[in-house]
C-alpha cells in the first residue's frame, strides 16, 4: 500500500509541478504571481472537450487546438490587460490575475453551470503491474510529458542565450530595453508560455479529475503551494515542490483521513512560511523597502 501511495502521488504531484512550473516561468520572467493560471488549466481541458465533443474533431487536432488558443490567450491578456499596468504596483497586477480568474470561471460556468463532463485519457490500455504498484498508461504519460517539460524548461534558463535575456529582462527591464532587448516582447511569449503549460496540465489531469469550471481553483492552491514549498522563482523547486505535495496528499489520505488532503496544500504554505519562508531551494530575499 505504501509503495502505491508514493507512486500514485508522484504521478499527481508531477501535474502539480506542471502547474507550478508555469507560474515559476512567468514569475522569474516578470515577477508577478499569477493568480488566474488555475483558469488557464481549466481553460485548456475545456478547450480540448469541446472541439472533440462538440464538433467532432480528433484528440490530435483537439490538443493542438488548446495549447495554441491559450498561448494566444496568455498574450492577449498580457497586451491588453497586464501591460497598460506595467507601472502600477504590484498589488495592481496582481489583483487583476484575480478579476480575470473569477472573469473566465463565469464564462465557464455561463455555458456549462455546474456540469461534470468525462475527457477521455490521452493514453488507454490496461493497467500495468509493477509488483504490487499499478500504473496506468495515462500516469506514465504524465510523468513523461513533466520530464521533458522540466529539462526543456531547465535548459532554455540555464543553457540558452534567450533563457539568460529573459532573466536579465526581468531584473533590469529599463537597462535591458537600452539594450536593444524587446522587453514587451518577451513579457508577453511568457504570458503564452505560461498560459500553454496550464493549458496542458489541465489536458493531462482532467481525465482523472473531469472536467468543470471550478477545477482550476482546486489546483491554483497546489500549484502556489508547490512553489512557496520549493522556494519562489526556482525551477527545480517547482519540480521537488510539486511532487513532494502529491506524495504527502497520498499518504496523509491513505494513512490519516481523506479530508487531510484537501487542506493539505494550506498546511504546507502556513508551515513553509513559518518555518522556512524560503521555500526548500529558493533564497532568503529580505524586502527592498
Amino acid at each position: 500500500m505504501l509503495a502505491q501511495l508514493i507512486v500514485s502521488g508522484i504521478a499527481v504531484g508531477c501535474v502539480y509541478a506542471l502547474i507550478a512550473l508555469g507560474m515559476t516561468i512567468l514569475f522569474r520572467s516578470t515577477t508577478i504571481v499569477n493568480f488566474c493560471h488555475g483558469e488557464f488549466f481549466m481553460l485548456g481541458a475545456f478547450a480540448v472537450l469541446v472541439p472533440l465533443q462538440t464538433l467532432g474533431w480528433s484528440y490530435g487536432w483537439s490538443l493542438l487546438f488548446s495549447l495554441c488558443l491559450l498561448f494566444a490567450a496568455g498574450m492577449a491578456v498580457e497586451r491588453g490587460l497586464m501591460r497598460p499596468l506595467r507601472h502600477a504596483p504590484h498589488i495592481s497586477l496582481a489583483m487583476m490575475t484575480v478579476a480575470l480568474s473569477y472573469l473566465f470561471k463565469g464564462i465557464a460556468r455561463f455555458f456549462y453551470g455546474r456540469e461534470v463532463v468525462a475527457l477521455p485519457p490521452l493514453m488507454a490500455g490496461d493497467p500495468m503491474f509493477f509488483g504490487d504498484v499499478v500504473l496506468t498508461p495515462q500516469d506514465m504519460l504524465i510523468m513523461g510529458v513533466v520530464l521533458v517539460i522540466v529539462a526543456a524548461a531547465f535548459a532554455f534558463f540555464q543553457k540558452t542565450e534567450l533563457g539568460k535575456v529573459v532573466e536579465a529582462a526581468s531584473e533590469t527591464p529599463r537597462g535591458a530595453s537600452l539594450s536593444g532587448i524587446n522587453v514587451p516582447l518577451l513579457r508577453n511569449l511568457m504570458w503564452g508560455a505560461g498560459a500553454t503549460m496550464g493549458a496542458l496540465a489541465g489536458i493531462l489531469i482532467a481525465p482523472n479529475t473531469l472536467v468543470y469550471p471550478d477545477m482550476g481553483g482546486h489546483m491554483l492552491v497546489r500549484g502556489f503551494a508547490a512553489m512557496t514549498l520549493g522556494g519562489f522563482g526556482s525551477l527545480p523547486g517547482a519540480v521537488l515542490g510539486g511532487i513532494t505535495l502529491g506524495v504527502m496528499e497520498n499518504l496523509a489520505g491513505g494513512y490519516l483521513s481523506s479530508a487531510l488532503v484537501e487542506i493539505a496544500a494550506y498546511l504546507v504554505i502556513i508551515t513553509v512560511l513559518l518555518i522556512r519562508p524560503q521555500g526548500l531551494l529558493g533564497n532568503w530575499r529580505r524586502d527592498r523597502g
